[in-house]
């Protein structure tokens, strides 16, 4: 068990430093238990926010949600947690991100996982009026995330949450990418900052499924990590 004081100060100081006004909302800051946010980890893993009715999840407040995130007392992810009644890891997107750490040999209760913002909403479009202020009130904790966990590559859900991070640490250097070999051919891309962080920012699991050879950008995050 590694208890909370065991996280960084950065880290646990911006927990403690989000505005209340965000705490009392519907969402959740921690993807990951605690061991997850100790040492130096090879990978963060950032969507855009957590999903879902607020005024019919069963999601607790952003505060409700710290308070569990300390008490939990085993190694946790969301991605291994059961929703709707399936098995864990079944639902939604939780295939998807475990093919990918699966191939990466990376085990999904080792590696921090949050969101850019971090109240709940149904889409994007919901958050629109308010999305500005919100990625500036949350990024306090991933910059200390980054900084205290040594990260050198950040994977991105999506091009909201990529063009986010890129635009605050800087990374404007574009290295590499991965084009779909489907009739789709979408694309994932990796930019790098001056001082050689990686981030990646790749097609959206809740709407590819990486599992198919023809739309899986693990190998493009394969590179990234063993260049970092």
């Amino acid at each position: 068990m590694v208890p909370y004081e065991a996280i960084a100060h950065p880290i646990r100081n911006a927990v403690d430093d989000l505005p209340p006004e965000i705490l009392k909302r519907s969402g959740s800051i921690f993807y990951s238990g605690k061991e997850a946010f100790v040492g130096r980890k090879p990978l963060y893993i950032l969507g855009l926010n957590p999903g879902g009715i607020p005024a019919e999840s069963p999601t607790t407040t952003i505060a409700d949600s710290i308070d569990v995130f300390k008490r939990r007392d085993e190694p946790w992810t969301e991605y291994l947690a059961s929703w709707e009644d399936a098995e864990p890891g079944t639902w939604g997107l939780q295939p998807r991100i475990l093919h990918m750490l699966e191939r990466l040999e990376l085990d999904p209760r080792e590696i921090p996982s949050s969101n850019v913002v971090f109240v709940q909403s149904r889409g994007e479009k919901d958050l629109e009026l308010e999305k500005a202020e919100l990625l500036q009130s949350c990024w306090p904790f991933h910059r200390a995330a980054i900084d205290n966990l040594n990260i050198r590559t950040i994977l991105c859900f999506g091009s909201t949450a990529g063009a986010w991070v890129r635009g605050q640490l800087g990374a404007h250097n574009p290295i590499d990418h991965f084009t779909e070999t489907n009739n789709r051919g979408w694309a994932s891309r990796t930019h790098v900052d001056k001082v050689g962080r990686q981030v990646i920012t790749v097609t959206h699991p809740s709407r590819v499924d990486w599992r198919n050879p023809d739309a899986d950008p693990t190998p493009l995050v394969q590179r990234a990590i063993a260049r970092a």
